[in-house]
């Protein structure tokens, strides 16, 4: 599978349809309503902005299987080394591996990026995802019961954190 750069242009339509299915679907994201295209393009916009990978895997037709990201773990300067990331896969596609390339390929660009600490915000029923968290190397530090609510329930988010051995000469400000 092709891995590529993923732009507004060419893959923001599919990353519209693969999170609003997430939204509508699961609890994968604790969102209620499904995201605009204008909302899109300001997503990629900050992503653009803060200099944030946006990297997908194509099938052979170019069609997009599922994607992943990161941004801000938390807007203070101290947190510069830290990022939160996100990973969607297609509905019809998942369990196929995707989401492993997927994290593989974000791990590598934060290291790339020279972070230091990726962290990953997991809704406790998702067993898949925590599971395929801790075969690569993250380990849970954070739970937290009863967060989030929806689908008429209370939701316990996981905190999943892997500690790079990047960047080479960390500093101040």
């Amino acid at each position: 599978m092709p891995v590529v750069h993923c732009t507004l242009e060419r893959h923001g339509a599919a990353i519209l349809a693969i999170l609003n299915d997430a939204i509508l679907h699961s609890t994968a994201l604790y969102d209620y309503q499904p995201r605009s295209s204008e909302q899109m393009a300001s997503w990629f916009a900050a992503k653009i902005a803060g200099g944030y990978p946006v990297l997908g895997l194509e099938n052979s037709a170019g069609e997009l299987l599922g994607f992943a990201s990161y941004g801000p773990f938390r807007a203070f300067p101290a947190f510069k080394y830290t990022v939160e990331h996100a990973i969607y896969v297609a509905p019809g596609q998942r369990g196929q591996g995707i989401g492993e390339q997927l994290l593989r390929l974000i791990i590598a660009a934060a290291e790339a990026d020279q972070r230091h600490t990726l962290i990953g915000a997991i809704d406790a029923a998702n067993h898949a995802s925590l599971a395929l968290h801790q075969k690569l190397g993250f380990i849970e530090t954070g739970r937290l019961p009863q967060v989030g609510f929806k689908f008429g329930r209370w939701l316990d988010l996981v905190l999943c954190q892997l500690t790079l051995s990047t960047p080479a000469q960390p500093q101040d400000g």
